[in-house]
């Protein structure tokens, strides 16, 4: 895999940690790419990724084949000690290609076909793409698989384009017979009489547009995750016959994109990788290293970014350039949480097309813009960096479960305007990194042994496999943390005949009564703080008389007054809290703290706030402390022991300063 040593290939000689950019060698004329090449070998670039638009250069009509410029650039950066990761082009289908086959193009929700020339405007569904798809990845894989200067594939770019053509709609059809045998069980799972929608004919059932029968949408999103799943599947057959071992497949997924499940879709790959882009406004690391930690779950190892914004990008509302030195603290953040290798998009700034003042590492001319010597400098940190942090991991005891099933459903009908999964989550995710406290984002169905405690925020779909697990999770000790919503459908997407959490109510020792979408806050009190629940409120009706109540409602609408609104019970050595409030920031730090220290688990080290302390740990054991200061002023940090800090290569004592966006490496001094 991608840090396996293998005396074959030379740029492989040692695991590093990997700086680099897209490089399109195709948009400039050949005489330009040593300069290139040099300027990005003097920034420390171990790597380039290259090739994943350039289908007409690669194939300029069908069956015509041109890779002898991209074998020379692979060869040039080859000679600067620079590696290549090479893309498939079929996120950008040529225009002979919609020419020759019209119905490649995909169907929007309104019926009509895109436009070429927008990306990703292909069906991902369309037989004649699936054809043309083979022919150009199996041509590369042929040319390119057995290179040894090329490390790592990345499939296609950024998936995201849904289709609604006649044929996603007979395959769809065809998925929903697989999946449910006969149509008396889907009318059934459905609850079709409601509204008078049972279907008598697999071909009455269509693909949803707006709101529709909960079953029917979540079951296209099931379509549409298996429809990429099958695209990928063809590409990874043509590649892998000719690539030796240690070269590794990813596709570089969007953040929160929830158009499919991207657990699923991760599954087949050898490794994950996303891109991460600010926009508008400046990084939040308490917010942004969820969404780090939420790759690094779907495949529960390292991760490459493969591409984030070296200053500004040209999509946003305000497209501010991010703060000196905010780059690099950027950079070291996604390290710090798993990745191992950090890519700008892109190099160097276009003449034409649809992102021309998106940022750069040297801009249109060539030059290098001024960002350029934070570049070096985090070129040569890696560098020193490489041999310290090659094969470690990110340890963490405690895991959020993340269910795209439970945000499509309420994203769906989400009963209050604001109330957000992702937002929810992360306000779980926000109390644990402010304490510096590790965490995995895992997907239900993941195994829990070895965390301490699980959070299962608005896990509103609740299947029996999921519920057994995290019973037997509290069985072995755990403290599970379970919030609003949760537990309130079945798979198909159809209320549960019980009351919420459903199957987890003994464990928990509470149902809930009622639930309420709030127009205003409801004040709160708790054994140990106040505050508002914000958003929703639920009432919960305790069972047993081992639950202890933790907070209640105050003044409200009559039917929440000086009702329960959280709870712990003791199951089976375990403990299990419900939180049936949206609890302000205040007060939900002071609940999280609490459930941290009766979890007995503690910050990885103490630190101001703004300050981000992270471990990364190596098979023998050894342990690396990244911090960062993500604030524009100087901050102390006071150290539990004597340290070795490994960017100066000087001894510390007992407390550091770090500058506006600062970075130290530390090791506890022998």
């Amino acid at each position: 895999m991608p840090n396996n040593q293998n005396a074959d290939y030379p740029n492989q000689e040692h695991p590093r940690l990997y700086l680099g950019a897209a490089y399109y060698p195709e948009h400039w004329p050949e005489e330009r790419w040593p300069e290139d090449v040099r300027l990005m070998s003097e920034a420390g670039f171990t790597v380039a990724r290259m090739a994943e638009f350039a289908w007409s250069t690669l194939e300029p009509a069908e069956g015509e084949f041109d890779f002898d410029w991209l074998d020379r650039a692979i060869s040039q950066f080859a000679s600067a000690g620079i590696v290549s990761v090479l893309g498939t082009p079929t996120a950008a289908p040529p225009a002979w290609l919609m020419q020759q086959h019209p119905d490649v193009l995909a169907v929007d929700e309104n019926g009509r076909r895109v436009q070429f020339g927008n990306r990703c405007h292909y069906c991902v569904n369309a037989p004649e793409f699936h054809d043309a798809t083979r022919r150009i990845v199996g041509a590369m894989a042929e040319r390119f698989g057995s290179n040894p200067h090329v490390i790592g594939w990345q499939l296609d770019n950024e998936y995201n384009r849904v289709c609604y053509c006649d044929h996603c709609k007979s395959l769809f059809q065809q998925y929903l017979a697989e999946r449910f045998g006969t149509l008396d069980a889907l009318n059934q799972h459905w609850a079709t009489r409601y509204w008078s929608q049972t279907y008598s004919a697999w071909e009455q059932i269509p693909i949803p547009i707006g709101p529709h029968n909960p079953g029917l949408m979540l079951e296209f999103k099931h379509f549409v995750t298996e429809s990429y799943r099958r695209f990928q599947r063809l590409q990874l057959d043509a590649l892998r016959p000719h690539l030796p071992d240690g070269v590794w497949v990813t596709h570089n997924f969007m953040n929160w994109f929830d158009g499919f499940d991207h657990y699923a879709l991760a599954e087949d790959l050898d490794l994950a990788s996303w891109d991460w882009y600010v926009g508008t406004g400046h990084n939040d690391y308490l917010s942004s290293g969820a969404a780090h930690d939420l790759v690094r779950g779907f495949k529960r190892r390292n991760f490459w970014l493969m591409e984030t914004q070296p200053g500004n990008v040209n999509w946003s509302t305000i497209n501010n350039s991010l703060n000196k030195g905010e780059a690099r603290a950027m950079a070291w953040h996604a390290v710090a949480h798993g990745a191992d290798a950090v890519l700008y998009w892109q190099w160097r700034s276009a003449p034409n097309g649809q992102e021309q003042y998106h940022g750069t590492v040297v801009d249109q001319s060539g030059q290098p813009r001024p960002l350029y010597e934070e570049v070096q400098q985090l070129g040569r940190e890696f560098a020193a960096a490489s041999p310290l942090l090659t094969d470690s991991t990110s340890p963490a005891r405690v895991a959020i479960i993340n269910s795209y099933d439970s945000r499509w459903s309420i994203q769906w009908q989400p009963h209050h305007r604001d109330f957000d999964y992702v937002d929810h989550l992360i306000h779980y995710y926000r109390p644990l990194a402010a304490r510096n406290i590790d965490v995995d984002i895992l997907p239900p169905h993941a195994p829990l042994k070895g965390y301490q405690l699980v959070i299962a925020p608005a896990l509103l779909l609740l299947n029996e496999g999921t519920a057994e697990r995290l019973i037997e999770f509290v069985r072995r000790r755990g403290h599970l943390v379970l919030t609003t919503r949760c537990g309130m459908k079945d798979k198909y997407n159809a209320l549960l005949p019980a009351r919420q959490p459903g199957p987890l109510a003994e464990m928990a020792g509470v149902e809930v009564e009622e639930y309420y979408a709030l127009q205003d806050d409801v004040p709160i009190v708790g054994n140990w703080f106040s505050g508002v629940s914000q958003l929703w409120a639920e009432r919960l009706k305790v069972l047993n008389n081992v639950v202890a109540p933790i907070a209640r409602y105050g003044p409200s609408n009559g039917w929440l007054d000086d009702q329960v609104g959280i709870t712990v019970n003791s199951y089976h050595g375990g403990f299990v809290y419900y939180v049936g409030m949206v609890l302000d920031e205040t007060a939900q730090q002071a609940l999280m703290d609490r459930i941290l220290k009766t979890a007995v688990i503690r910050p990885v080290m103490d630190a101001p706030p703004g300050v981000e302390v992270r471990k990364r740990v190596d098979a023998a054991d050894k342990e690396v402390f990244i911090v960062i200061n993500h604030e524009r002023a100087v901050q102390t940090v006071q150290l539990p022991w004597p340290a070795y800090e490994h960017l100066t290569g000087l001894a510390v004592g007992d407390q550091i300063k770090l500058g506006p966006y600062g970075v130290v490496l530390l090791s506890q001094s022998d």
